[in-house]
């Protein structure tokens, strides 16, 4: 999906599916549509886990997944390795160790889903 005309749509296949939940991966599309999934998901009453953070500040229900300026950092480290000469081909693969669990609790309410204490404990934010 490239447009956002064509969410109303897939929202409404997905209502009419009676999906339980869905998950939304990391994507600038997704990112910079964040505001028109949170309100069609709240719509059509589907509980979505978002990979960005910034989906669950915009009324989300979860977010779970890496800080995109976390990976800039290591990206920056990777240079400066190269620039003290290592071998990019001798080198292993850096990935994102930090992982953020937002939850929504406004968002929770309106779709009436009670978010366990245990959960609620293991979050790294939760919006009241």
């Amino acid at each position: 999906m490239s447009d956002a005309p064509n969410l109303d749509a897939a929202f409404a296949a997905l209502a009419q599916q009676r999906v339980g939940g869905m998950l939304v991966q990391s994507d600038p599309f997704f990112t910079s549509s964040r505001v028109a999934l949170v309100e069609l998901a709240a719509r059509y009453g589907i509980p979505a886990i978002y990979a960005r953070h910034e989906i669950a500040d915009a009324g989300g229900l979860i977010s779970y997944g890496w800080r995109l300026g976390n990976s800039y950092w290591l990206q920056g480290v990777y240079a400066g390795r190269i620039l003290k000469g290592e071998k990019p081909a001798e080198m292993p693969i850096i990935q994102p160790t930090k992982f953020e669990l937002i939850i929504n609790l406004g968002t929770a309410k309106a779709l009436a889903i009670h978010v366990p204490d245990r959960l609620l404990i293991s979050a790294d934010k939760v919006i009241e």
